[in-house]
């Protein structure tokens, strides 16, 4: 793996992130300890000041533990700006949820797999499982000095509390991983609440009366409050995140792809024949997608929105002309120019329209460096065979993911294919497999990690969608039916 050196304004914004959500966190704690301790607040300070010092120290370190797992793991993560902020930011949300319940309901009402879910959907589950490990070493920590334990009256409380938080963030990340929907998410916070309950049953188990048995219906109720209090919270402030730090969930991308969508909305309108290749392609970039296990909602969407810089001139594309091409009257330079510029326009168009990043950067790459074939065989001829070909070439980048990849070979294989007359899978085979191998031959998936391997399945996957999307029909006989001709019919056969 190629090592990615950190800009120093990169490097400084990730320890500003950290230190601007340290001093969130401890000023919350300080706050915390006034609520408690509010008629003694100067005894605190003066019997357990280095307890104070001693919380600060570790929410450091925590703190840097996350920061060093993404420098070791995942320096890209921290070029990327905003990515830090956002999981501090998680962080201090789940905080205050969980210690405004504790305070108020009870400890085991809790909703300790808020961060699970919101790390789930906003990153990924690795990240989740870290970041939730670290949540719950935190909030622990927090209780221990804020006398957080005492106020539910038990000392094996706070242990209760970090083992049961620690089981429920993971239990919910590895719950709800299959969750598409918003109802799902409530149903997974069911099945997520009920074990949880007899994980706190268990825990309390040796500390407490077996003939209590108020105390443990009470304990099993509050854990299905908190995992419900969890997921109705998550569904409240995902979109917030998702809009503010411009992230994607799966529940975003479905937005994205609906019909309601804006974007779709102009592209069906203005250029229709755009938009229909469009939904062909986004099915096959999901059927490669799901085929070598990569992200297929976000491939689906990302090839509905691939093409979307056609919008600027529709009617100098192809597939939204009738008769008339504008082309013919224009040099094969500007016509090139037209045509490679809608690469750049469709990302700015993304961008301006606050959509997701990684979608904008497919739209920008998805023809790599490619040359325009048309125009630069049409300046040949008329040139005389004096013509350079980078004036004719897509501008890129090339691919710099998968996703970008699929639909860079998802998109000429259906154009290819719809414009052969015999489509038969030896045919289309034959036009999938040239493409993937022009492509190869010239470097456009070197910035990308895609395997000899997927490609393959990508081509099989092709053949076997094309041949069914673009199948032969049986021909109908040249007959019109009318009522007068179907009640003369009938007559006679009566």
């Amino acid at each position: 793996m190629k090592e990615i050196r950190i800009p120093g304004a990169a490097h400084w914004r990730g320890i500003l992130a950290l230190a601007g959500g340290y001093l969130l966190l401890i000023l919350y704690a300080l706050l915390l300890i006034v609520l408690n301790y509010a008629g003694g607040l100067r005894t605190y300070f003066a019997e357990q000041g280095s307890g104070f010092l001693s919380m600060g120290a570790y929410i450091l370190l925590l703190f840097f533990i996350i920061y060093y797992y993404y420098y070791f793991e995942d320096r890209d993560f921290l070029v990327r700006g905003k990515e830090l902020a956002l999981i501090y930011t998680l962080i201090f949300v789940s905080v205050v949820a969980c210690t405004l319940v504790g305070r108020y309901f009870s400890l085991y009402a809790r909703p300790f797999a808020l961060l699970g879910f919101l790390c789930l959907f906003l990153f990924n589950r690795r990240q989740a499982i870290v970041i939730n490990f670290v949540f719950s070493m935190l909030l622990f920590v927090i209780d221990a000095y804020t006398s957080g334990f005492e106020a539910q009256g038990s000392d094996i409380s706070g242990y209760a509390s970090l083992l049961i938080c620690f089981a429920s963030g993971t239990l919910a990340i590895f719950v709800a991983g299959g969750v598409k929907t918003r109802g799902g998410m409530l149903i997974t916070s069911v099945v997520l609440s009920l074990i949880t309950a007899v994980m706190g049953f268990l825990v309390e188990l040796p500390s407490t009366d077996l003939s209590d048995w108020i105390f443990y219906v009470a304990v099993f109720g509050y854990r299905i409050m908190g995992c419900m209090i969890a997921a109705v919270l998550a569904l409240f402030v995902l979109p917030l995140f998702e809009v503010i730090f411009n992230r994607l969930t799966v529940f975003r991308l479905r937005e994205l792809t609906s019909a309601s969508a804006p974007m779709l909305q102009r592209l069906r309108v203005e250029a229709p024949g755009t938009f229909n290749h469009s939904l062909i392609v986004a099915q096959l970039a999901e059927s490669c997608a799901l085929a070598i296990g990569e992200n297929a909602e976000l491939a689906r969407a990302a090839a509905y929105y691939h093409d979307v810089g056609k919008l600027k001139q529709p009617e100098c594309f192809t597939e939204n002309q009738t008769d008339y091409n504008v082309h013919d009257e224009l040099t094969p330079e500007l016509s090139a120019d037209i045509i490679r510029s809608h690469a750049k326009d469709g990302y700015d168009l993304l961008m301006a329209a606050h959509l997701p990043r990684e979608i904008a950067d497919v739209a920008r790459e998805h023809h790599g460096t490619l040359p325009i074939k048309y125009f630069y065989d049409k300046a040949m001829r008329l040139s005389g065979g004096d013509a350079n070909i980078k004036d004719y070439s897509y501008l890129g980048p090339k691919p710099s993911t998968r996703i970008a990849a699929i639909i860079m070979i998802a998109d000429a294989s259906e154009a290819a294919a719809r414009a052969i007359r015999d489509r038969s899978p030896e045919n289309v085979e034959r036009i999938v497999r040239s493409i993937i191998e022009e492509r190869m031959d010239l470097d456009q998936f070197s910035e990308c990690s895609i395997t000899m391997r997927e490609l393959s399945i990508i081509r099989r996957t092709l053949v076997e969608a094309l041949s069914g999307v673009h199948h032969h029909r049986v021909k109908y006989p040249a007959i019109r039916f009318n009522r007068a001709r179907q009640a003369v019919k009938e007559e006679k056969e009566e």
